[in-house]
């Protein structure tokens, strides 16, 4: 009931990840990203322990296969978890166990990787990878564009209602973390993809606004001047 990317940018160092589903929430329980670390997602039947599980053992050294396969073989639970991580270097890794739901499939790029259960199609993940890899712009825009892609591919056999982007950068707290936990009837990744052209021209602003809040520019709301 979900399908998501995670990927690296080699020019700015960041990680970010980007998912959707039919389920409320997802974001809240399946996206994890660590500034300087990598990115992971958890999910078919989640256990959201296992998104820092994976993270941890990246920050430790450890490539994402070994991070992804020790994280899932001490949850007990292998069958039912889908796992994806991607860290500093070497290729991303995916574990899908045969439980997952539904349709099922994966695709991994060099720098993302993709997967969804309960897929309308199993080609999903891989026109997601390849979007990813066609497109320009920051990596929010292009994790985007994969799910754009992946939605066009079908998505998930019915409709979804909740969508997150997360995307880290130097600091421990996310550069960009943008979610929408419900829409009954609209696109919520259309709803992501509209909040990133407003929150991402202020990103690096709200970032001097934590470090040095003096340098901070104003933005005319009411009680800002």
């Amino acid at each position: 009931m979900t399908f998501s990317i995670v990927a690296r940018c080699r020019k700015t160092g960041q990680f970010g990840m980007a998912i959707s589903s039919s389920s409320p929430a997802v974001a809240a329980r399946c996206a994890f990203a660590r500034a300087g670390v990598g990115a992971a997602a958890t999910q078919n039947v989640t256990n959201p322990a296992l998104g820092p599980a994976m993270l941890d053992r990246l920050a430790s050294g450890k490539d994402a296969q070994t991070a992804v396969e020790e994280a899932v073989s001490g949850d007990g639970f292998a069958a039912y978890r889908q796992l994806i991580a991607i860290g500093r270097d070497g290729p991303p890794a995916i574990h899908s166990g045969p439980n997952a739901l539904g349709v099922w499939s994966s695709a991994r790029g060099e720098d993302c990787a993709a997967g969804g259960n309960l897929l309308a199609e199993e080609s999903v993940p891989q026109k997601m990878v390849t979007a990813f890899d066609a497109s320009d712009g920051t990596l929010a825009e292009r994790l985007i564009s994969a799910m754009r892609a992946g939605l066009a591919a079908g998505g998930e056999a019915g409709p979804v209602h909740s969508a997150g982007l997360l995307v880290v950068d130097e600091r421990d707290w996310p550069y960009i973390e943008l979610r929408c936990d419900w829409l009954a009837e609209a696109c919520p990744i259309a709803n992501i993809a509209a909040a990133l052209k407003t929150y991402q021209p202020q990103a690096d602003d709200y970032v001097t606004r934590a470090l040095n809040p003096a340098a901070a520019p104003s933005y005319g709301v009411p009680g800002d001047e």
